[in-house]
């Protein structure tokens, strides 16, 4: 699947259900343009996978609800949840790794836990 621009209008929506990847970026940072095609590749192989784009110079807002304070930053939600969260380059090993984890993820062991972590 091809990687899918975010917005703040269709970012609720998007990640609400499944697995969801997003990769906050700008097109001047150095970083983001060397992790792009890492991004795309690993994104062609898990087509059920949404692996979505966040041009943080277009989408400030968002950026800023995701308290992202530098790029590349990579985020990963499962059913809602965010579940992963790194900024800097990471190579396509270990972002296939982190897809797998998030794959083999107790969601309701994770549910639990959010829901604990919200009532303190």
């Amino acid at each position: 699947m091809a990687t899918q621009e975010l917005t703040v209008q269709n970012f609720p929506q998007v990640v609400e259900k499944g697995i969801v990847f997003i990769d906050f970026w700008a097109s001047w940072c150095g970083p983001c343009k060397q992790f792009s095609p890492i991004y795309e590749k690993v994104s062609e192989n898990h087509p059920d996978i949404v692996f979505g784009k966040v041009d943080t110079d277009a989408q400030q807002e968002l950026a800023g609800m995701a308290q992202v304070q530098s790029i590349p930053t990579i985020m990963a939600f499962r059913d809602g949840i965010g579940v992963f969260r790194t900024a800097g380059v990471i190579s396509a090993t270990e972002l296939e790794s982190v897809v797998q984890q998030i794959r083999d993820l107790d969601m309701e062991k994770v549910r639990a836990e959010a829901e604990a972590a919200a009532s303190e």
